[in-house]
Protein backbone atom coordinates (compact mmCIF):
# COMPACT_ATOMS: atom_id res chain seq x y z
CA UNK A 1 0.00 0.00 0.00
CA UNK A 2 2.80 2.44 0.78
CA UNK A 3 4.16 2.24 -2.76
CA UNK A 4 0.74 3.05 -4.22
CA UNK A 5 0.46 6.18 -2.08
CA UNK A 6 3.98 7.24 -3.04
CA UNK A 7 3.23 7.06 -6.77
CA UNK A 8 0.22 9.41 -6.44
CA UNK A 9 2.25 12.35 -5.14
CA UNK A 10 2.35 15.43 -7.37
CA UNK A 11 5.14 17.88 -6.78
CA UNK A 12 4.88 21.64 -7.24
CA UNK A 13 6.59 22.75 -10.48
CA UNK A 14 6.51 19.20 -11.84
CA UNK A 15 5.89 18.61 -15.54
CA UNK A 16 2.62 17.04 -16.64
CA UNK A 17 2.38 16.16 -20.34
CA UNK A 18 -0.93 17.17 -21.89
CA UNK A 19 -2.02 16.48 -25.44
CA UNK A 20 -3.51 19.51 -27.14
CA UNK A 21 -4.05 21.05 -30.54
CA UNK A 22 -2.10 24.16 -31.51
CA UNK A 23 -4.75 26.61 -32.71
CA UNK A 24 -2.64 29.71 -33.31
CA UNK A 25 0.87 31.09 -32.95
CA UNK A 26 1.40 34.82 -32.46
CA UNK A 27 4.91 36.27 -32.07
CA UNK A 28 5.75 34.96 -28.59
CA UNK A 29 2.52 33.12 -27.64
CA UNK A 30 1.24 29.69 -28.64
CA UNK A 31 -2.51 29.08 -28.25
CA UNK A 32 -3.23 25.44 -27.46
CA UNK A 33 -6.68 23.82 -27.21
CA UNK A 34 -6.94 21.26 -24.42
CA UNK A 35 -10.45 19.90 -24.11
CA UNK A 36 -12.88 22.77 -24.63
CA UNK A 37 -10.45 25.51 -23.62
CA UNK A 38 -7.86 27.44 -25.61
CA UNK A 39 -4.92 28.36 -23.40
CA UNK A 40 -2.26 30.93 -24.36
CA UNK A 41 1.23 29.72 -23.44
CA UNK A 42 4.38 31.83 -23.79
CA UNK A 43 6.69 30.28 -26.40
CA UNK A 44 9.53 30.56 -23.88
CA UNK A 45 7.88 27.62 -22.04
CA UNK A 46 8.64 25.31 -24.96
CA UNK A 47 11.99 23.81 -25.89
CA UNK A 48 11.78 24.90 -29.52
CA UNK A 49 14.48 24.08 -32.00
CA UNK A 50 15.58 26.99 -34.15
CA UNK A 51 17.09 26.26 -37.55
Amino acid sequence: MANQTESKKILVNSTIPLKGIVKAIFNDTVHVQIGGKVIPIPSSEFAMEQK
